[in-house]
């Protein structure tokens, strides 16, 4: 009896630990291994076979769609109990578990792609904790992990291996240490390949000859997508001096698809990042940490928020970054927050090249409800001859008479002389809460003087507020006046979408402003989901349709709508061709009326006018006084979008806090709006922290303030 336990300890459980070691990692004894084949020499003609799923992520690469990547593998393990005094890889063989876990986290998050915990999973580091021996189980079984995490998720998500430097000292590199770096780098990259990776990533590597070798070592064996990744010094550049722009251009010019910057805080990420975009080489993935460590209780901990995290994660998409992910201090809750920013931008695909001239007929790629839309009303050949814009709204009249009398077409700039021939709208957005009186005082004194329009917000910030739609009907009905609401595509469906605008017009809110909307990212809720089942050039496409007497399913309907139609443009984007390319097929889609971002910088603005001037569209020139030094720089760092040159935040610090500074704020918006009143026809001003008397403080030249019939001015107006 005897004999034969000990003939099952030691040949049947052994034989178990070879082949099941996700299941029985502790029993991989040393004294029965199988002999594998030689994996540091590589078959080119048996690697080169090319997966259906490594095409698929090379076409997502070239599609321009933005995805996500993971977050951190070593943050999220130290979370779980896994000590930082052993190799993080050697998790995949003695924790599979907890491996397994972060990888579900991220993937229920929405990681489009994850990465295989085998970061040092080289002979070179493996070394330094004695754990080279377990090379190969501890890549293989990284890939298993992975695999099985994607498939129980029962969605398409790409599995990348990953690869990280091996710590040799490049700076004193000799042929020995590079013949060591390259058998490093053939090992685990042929045992991540032959696993069956869809793609590749190295990241981290801090020295450009280290990356060299590593993917002249991929592209021997590897015909899959490559992220090439670097890490860089405080000063922007490589520890060589390298600049990003070089850097782009080496990592493609040496086989990567796809190249970026990771590691470091997400300001600093940003930066580099965009510079990268700029160069126009390859796709740009960049992957930023959560912030900067700090020391606490002897632990290092990332600071900075998932919200901040995300806000950058955002600035980088719409600056043409295509994938974000996370690098250290990291979770699942960094991805869920920046998924919204991930689905707001893939919902704004490229339309195509649309004719200014035959805005009903674009040339563009069916996908999902916005394809469908747009397909369905091109269809339909019975359409109405839409009601023309001067005709439907008091609002759209004073725009295109300002727009014919003074700028007539915009062959010649005409400044105004008063508010006859000025159109001003001011932003007046729902307060927390369900009281909407103040609010509507709030108007009543901006319509007294002499404002033309209200503007309100579709849930700013992305927060639970009384609906635009109802602050707008009171004060239309209470006051008389007109507003212009805010309609994005976030909360609702093509069906909710339609349902509300068609609602809008029997309720008499017939101008509306068209956007794609901020993902629920900072509110209340961030944990809501975004739909954007249209973007804004879908939105505008549908509400043209109805304009002309046509539903989105391309049915002629029983009557037809007159919405004025107002769309939004960033001047000062980093991305500054795709969104004059969004402009024009937002024009061509409909919008008749451009509001533009805060400007702060003339030449900015001119350059953005005389850019578009081709498109015979009036443009209102959007203003933002600020109110502090503090206001400046959160508004420049953490507000999508908005961009503060360095002078004018150098001169809100200068004039400190309170009524200086709220008065140097004024003075600014006066600069910028005296530098351009002749080429816009009005200005769309955003008060901050309820400054509404700033707006009409910047009006005053023009006669803005003045009563509006008999009565004392300052009762009239009482602005606070």
């Amino acid at each position: 009896f005897f004999s034969f336990v000990s003939f099952l300890f030691f040949f049947f459980f052994p034989l178990l630990s070879q082949l099941f070691p996700f299941y029985f990692p502790s029993l991989n004894l040393p004294f029965l291994k199988f002999k594998t084949r030689n994996m540091s020499s590589c078959d080119v003609q048996e690697f080169n076979k090319v997966t259906s799923e490594q095409k698929e992520f090379i076409s997502l690469l070239d599609s321009g769609n933005p995805f996500m990547l993971d977050g951190a593998m070593g943050t999220s393990l130290y979370s779980r109990g896994y000590f930082i005094n052993r190799a993080f890889d050697e998790a995949n063989c003695t924790c599979p578990d907890k491996v397994f876990a972060v990888h579900e986290e991220h993937i229920a998050s929405g990681a489009d792609v994850i990465e295989t915990n085998t970061f040092s999973a080289n002979r070179c580091m493996l070394s330094k904790y004695g754990a080279a021996d377990q090379l190969e189980a501890i890549n293989r079984q990284g890939v298993k992990i992975a695999r099985k995490a994607i498939n129980e998720s029962r969605r398409q998500v790409f599995l990348a291996g990953s690869i990280g430097p091996t710590g040799e000292a490049i700076g004193y590199m000799n042929d020995s240490t590079v013949e060591t770096i390259t058998k490093a780098f053939e090992e685990q990259i042929h045992i991540l390949i032959d696993e069956g990776c869809d793609l590749l990533i190295f990241e981290t590597f801090r020295h450009l000859q280290e990356m060299k070798i590593c993917l002249k070592v991929a592209r021997k064996c590897f015909p899959g997508g490559i992220i090439a990744q670097m890490s860089f010094e405080e000063n922007g550049n490589l520890a060589d001096g390298t600049p990003p722009c070089r850097v782009a251009e080496l990592l493609h010019e040496w086989g990567a698809n796809a190249v970026g910057p990771n590691c470091d805080g997400p300001a600093a990420i940003y930066d580099i990042a965009v510079k990268m975009v700029c160069k126009k080489v390859a796709p740009v993935v960049a992957c930023p940490n959560a912030g900067h460590p700090r020391l606490l209780d002897s632990r290092m901990l990332y600071m900075a928020t998932p919200e901040y995290f995300c806000v950058y994660g955002k600035r980088m998409l719409k600056a043409g970054v295509r994938g974000v992910g996370g690098c250290c201090g990291t979770t699942g809750d960094h991805l869920e927050m920046l998924t919204g920013s991930i689905r707001m931008l893939a919902a704004g695909v490229d339309h195509g090249e649309l004719s200014d001239d035959a805005p009903d007929s674009p040339k563009r790629t069916e996908r999902g409800c916005a394809g469908s839309v747009v397909a369905n009303i091109n269809k339909c050949e019975k359409t109405l001859e839409p009601v023309p814009a001067s005709e439907r709204s008091n609002f759209g009249a004073k725009v295109m008479r300002v727009w014919e009398e003074r700028l007539k077409g915009g062959t010649q700039r005409k400044a105004p002389t008063s508010r006859e021939d000025f159109v001003v709208s001011v932003e007046v957005n729902p307060a927390p809460g369900l009281d909407v009186t103040k609010r509507v005082e709030e108007a009543r004194k901006l319509k007294a003087a002499g404002v033309d329009v209200i503007n309100i917000a579709d849930g700013p910030r992305a927060a639970v507020r009384v609906s635009n739609t109802a602050l707008g009907l009171a004060m239309q009905r209470e006051l008389g006046t007109e507003v212009i609401l805010h309609v994005c595509c976030r909360d609702r469906n093509l069906l909710g979408l339609q349902s509300d605008i068609l609602g809008y017009h029997v309720l008499g809110l017939t101008n509306l402003v068209i956007i794609t909307g901020d993902p629920p990212k900072m509110g209340d809720y961030p944990k809501a989901t975004a739909v954007f089942d249209l973007d804004s050039v879908s939105l505008l496409q549908l509400i043209n349709g109805l304009n002309r007497g046509v539903d989105p399913a391309g049915k002629v309907s029983s009557g037809q709508t007159r919405f004025f139609l107002a769309t939004g443009a960033e001047p000062g984007a980093v991305d500054y061709e795709r969104e004059l390319k969004r402009l024009r097929q937002k024009v061509a889609a409909g919008a008749q009326l451009i509001m533009t971002q805060p400007v702060y910088d003339i030449a900015v603005a001119n350059k953005f006018l005389d850019d578009i001037q081709d498109l015979h569209v009036p443009v209102l020139l959007g203003l933002c006084p600020l109110v502090s030094a503090r206001n400046a720089e959160f508004l420049h760092n953490e507000v999508p979008g908005m961009q503060i040159p360095d002078p004018i935040r150098e001169r809100m610090k200068k004039a400190g806090r309170g009524p200086e500074a709220v008065a140097e704020g004024v003075k600014i918006a006066k600069e910028m709006l005296n530098g351009l009143q002749d080429r816009v026809v009005g200005c769309y001003i955003m008060p901050q922290l309820g400054k509404f008397a700033a707006a009409i403080d910047i009006l005053a030249d023009l006669g803005y303030g003045a009563p509006v019939e008999n009565g004392d001015a300052k009762k009239e107006n009482g602005l606070c």
